[in-house]
This record gives structure tokens, sequence and C-alpha cells, in this order.
């Protein structure tokens, strides 16, 4: 048997009503889906401006009344300020992993069944061009019977064109049941996804106000900002005992660099007097004696 045959009557055997049937089940679904997203996305609503000033007016006050005041909110936003409130005493970056992790947990929870919706609105229409296929084979179908016994042949022409109408007909509400299940879901997907969206931006912001407050002032004595000033107050010390240490270190090369005294310098004022008063007489006996030899000179003359 020829598969393209047996294809065919399978087709025309079935019909195309099991894809309307298929179509109006997975409505069902999407409507049920979009029910129960809608209900919890009203669930989570809350004012966030006034939930932001009230966070920054707790964070003021302690860590334990921002707390209390997170866990009133049913919103989303809450729930991951929360999470980093409860590692608050462990630094900044404790808590901004805390976030990061209750953000990736409530984006679960937020998308949850809205892959369903997306899918179905993607191939709703192709369901919906199946049975229109399905209805054109089974026209083509009726008008080949048609022609086949010659004897009826006027009565089978006479009503070969309601049979073609027929599924025909049947093609096009396939076309229409598939896109009337693929637009709302398709709609309703865009618009959980917009909500989405808006809600971990809002997250994020009141995220930024609790690191900011965290990170202005140090959590705990003894924390990383006194550690930061503990090292930067060695750091001054040892640069001044490095200062001083380069100092000392240079004068003494000048000291070691400078000429040795001679030996035989000017004497010292003390030593000069003496040397003078020594030499004084000498000078004084010199011209006694030359004075003599004068006289003596003069005598032998005379």
């Amino acid at each position: 048997m020829n598969i393209v045959e047996w294809l065919k009557r399978i087709m025309v055997g079935f019909g195309a009503s099991w894809v309307m049937w298929l179509l109006l089940g997975l409505s069902v679904i999407s409507v049920a889906i979009i029910l129960e997203r809608a209900w919890y996305f009203w669930s989570l609503r809350d004012d966030l401006s006034v939930l932001a000033k009230e966070l920054r007016a707790a964070l003021d006050d302690s860590i334990e009344t921002a707390q209390k005041r997170m866990g009133a909110s049913p919103s989303v936003e809450a729930a991951v300020v929360s999470a980093g409130l409860s590692m608050a005493d462990r630094g900044p970056g404790a808590v901004e992993e805390a976030m990061s992790g209750a953000t990736a947990l409530q984006r679960m929870k937020l998308e949850r069944r809205l892959a369903y919706l997306g899918t179905l609105g993607n191939n709703a229409p192709f369901i919906g061009l199946f049975g229109t296929v399905i209805g054109v084979v089974q026209a083509f179908e009726a008008l080949g019977e048609a022609n086949k016994s010659p004897v009826a042949q006027a009565t089978s022409q006479a009503l070969a064109p309601a049979a073609v109408m027929s599924s025909i007909g049947e093609a096009l509400v396939a076309t229409a049941v598939g896109l009337f299940v693929a637009i709302p879901a398709v709609a309703f997907n865009n618009l959980f996804q917009r909500m989405i969206k808006a809600t971990l931006a809002n997250t994020d912001a009141l995220s930024r106000i609790l690191l900011a407050h965290l990170k202005s002032e140090p959590v705990t004595e003894g924390g990383p900002v006194d550690e930061i000033e503990r090292l930067l107050k060695n750091n001054a010390e040892n640069n001044e005992t490095l200062s001083k240490l380069l100092v000392a270190h240079l004068r003494g090369a000048d000291v070691a660099e400078a000429p040795a005294p001679k030996k035989a310098q000017k004497a010292s004022p003390a030593s000069s007097k003496a040397t003078s008063k020594k030499a004084e007489p000498a000078k004084s006996s010199k011209k006694a004696e030359e004075v003599e030899e004068e006289e003596e000179d003069g005598g032998e003359e005379s």
C-alpha cells in the first residue's frame, strides 16, 4: 500500500474535528493558568514607594525593625530584602550574595507555568493549520469519489459541491480555533513577563538601599572598616619609621665620605701663642749677638 494513500485514509477517516477538540482542551488549560497567575501577581501587590521610605526609616532605627517591616509585606521585593537582612551581621558581601540567591528563587516562582502559555501561543496556529490541511484533503477526496462511478455520475456531481464546501468549512474553522487559542495565550504571557521585569527592577532598587546603608557605616566593632583603618594606621607608622631610617642612613654616608683631617694643619691659637713667645727670646738673643759683634769690629778699627 502506498504510504500517501495510507496517510490520506487516516486523515479522512478521523477528520479535522479531533484537532478542534485538542485546541479546545489546550485553551481550557491556558485559561486556568492565566487566572492562577493573575491571582498570584495580585496577591503580591504593595506600594513600593511607601515600602522604600519605610525601609530607610527602619534601617536608621535598627536591623530588627527593618526585618519586622519587610516581614509584614507580601511582596517579592520585601522577601528578597528580608533574605539580605538576615545576613546583615556578616557584612555587605554576604548580604549581596543572599539577596542574589533569593532573587533567583523568586524569579522561578514568578515564571512558573508561563512557559506553557508561550509554547501554546506559538504553536496553536500550526495545530489549527494542520486541521485545515485535513479539511482540504477531505474536500479533494470527495471530488475524487464523485468521479469514480460512471453510473451515478450525475447524482454524485450534484452532491460533490456540498461535500467539498463542508470539508473546506471544517478546515477554516480549525484555523480560526487555532488563532482563538493562541492570541490570548500570547497576550497574557507578554503581560506577565512585563510584570516580572518590573518586579525584579523594584527588587534591585530596594536591595541597593540596604547595601548602601550597610556600606556607609561599620557593621560591627572590629569589622571590615575597622580593619582597613588599622591597616592604614600601620602603614603610616611603617612609612614614618622607614623615612627616619633612610635619613639616618644618608647622614651616616655623608660623614663617611668626608676627608680625614691632616696632621700638619694649622695649630690652635694657644699653641701658636706659645710658639710665638718661644721665638721672641731667640730673636732678641740674635740681636744682642749682632750688636756685640759690631762693637768688637769698631774697637779693632780704632
